[in-house]
């Protein structure tokens, strides 16, 4: 009755709302002891599985008191160092370095093209091969420099500037051989070949600079070293390509494409390049870059 007074005086509290203030405070109470009286009452649940588990795992320990020094494998972390020479070692032996299966067939398809390592600095042209594994490779790297006869070194480990570069293919080397290019990294090799696929082939060297990121600058490095075959060029039929042989070329969008292939259906097989003139989405100079990968 005090605190109802004391209640009255300071909140003016109704007699409704002291029997609710009062109900609340019971359930608030009760939450509280609700822990303490489960953890009283209620006993604890061993996890069986997790039982069965530890038992097992103690009795390998009595048979074989080494499984408690065995680590799981992590790829990678299982190196086995060694002095090796990258030009003649296996694709076992790539394996033991922390290479897998394929990058190891990489390296080995590489070096089956002529591909050579001339100093340990050329295994970071292999993008197979990380920043990381290079670094803990390097100690290891051992080039053996092999005689000619009436020679005292081959020519590249001792005269350098003096070699021709080998020209390459544009149209046919793949991303490894793109790579013995003098300026172009694993990121433009691939470039080059991705946009070369989606092209058909180069039929000229200045088509290089629409590869995303190659400028005239790196253009100019890199036009000496490569030649070009026309021959090598993949052309199209229009008058049997659909939609799908069309639309990733480059050169045409897909609006462009399907005017192409309506013109057709309405007016009959293209004849010539002056027929492709008549479809009036196709600029001048549009065609004029279509010409050599089209045929009729």
């Amino acid at each position: 009755m005090e605190m109802r007074k004391w209640l009255n005086i300071y909140f003016n509290f109704s007699k409704r709302e002291y029997n609710g203030l009062l109900v609340m405070l019971g359930l608030i109470g009760l939450i509280r002891m609700t822990p303490v009286v489960y953890d009283f009452f209620v006993e604890d649940k061993w996890d069986q599985h997790a039982e069965a588990s530890a038992i097992r795992k103690l009795t390998m320990i009595k048979k074989n008191p080494k499984v408690m020094n065995r680590q799981p494998s992590v790829p990678g972390k299982d190196l086995k160092l060694f002095n090796f020479d990258p030009n003649t070692i296996g694709a076992q032996e790539w394996q033991l370095l922390g290479l897998s299966a394929k990058q190891a067939a990489v390296i080995l398809r590489y070096r089956s093209k002529g591909g050579r390592y001339f100093k340990k600095e050329d295994l970071q042209k292999m993008y197979v091969i990380s920043p990381k594994l290079y670094e803990k490779l390097i100690p290891y790297i051992v080039i053996e420099k092999t005689k000619e006869p009436g020679h005292h070194l081959y020519p590249e480990y001792t005269h350098p500037a003096k070699q021709k570069p080998a020209l390459i293919a544009l149209n046919t080397a793949d991303t490894l051989q793109l790579l013995e290019i003098k300026g172009v990294g694993p990121a433009f090799a691939r470039r080059i070949f991705n946009y070369r696929q989606r092209l058909g082939g180069f039929y000229k060297k200045e088509q290089l600079l629409e590869v995303y990121g190659l400028d005239s600058l790196k253009y100019n490095e890199i036009k000496d070293q490569l030649i070009l075959d026309e021959q090598a060029l993949t052309r199209i039929n229009l008058n049997t390509a659909m939609f799908d042989d069309l639309k990733n070329h480059p050169y045409l969008k897909y609006k462009q494409v399907n005017a192409i292939i309506q013109f057709r259906k309405q007016h009959g097989n293209y004849g010539n390049i002056a027929d492709l003139k008549k479809v009036a989405i196709l600029s001048a100079e549009t065609i004029e870059k279509l010409a050599p990968y089209i045929s009729f």
